[in-house]
């Protein structure tokens, strides 16, 4: 038997916008993965470079910064 891949996600995810979706989701009781890992960040646009760079050699199979 071989098993399925299942990546691993980092979203790093802005305060006041996709964190607060994110955040209705749970209380709206609506699933997602849960190979994706939420960060939340005040603003995506100062997400540093050199952070999505060291979660990928961390080992993160993707990075996504949602705004």
């Amino acid at each position: 038997m071989s098993q399925a891949f299942e990546p691993v996600i980092i979203g790093f995810l802005c305060n006041w916008c996709a964190y607060a979706g994110g955040d209705l989701a749970g209380v709206s009781r609506l699933q997602y993965p849960p190979n994706m890992r939420p960060i939340r960040v005040m603003c995506s646009g100062m997400v540093p470079p050199d952070l999505v760079v060291e979660s990928l050699s961390q080992g993160a199979d993707g990075v996504i910064v949602m705004g």
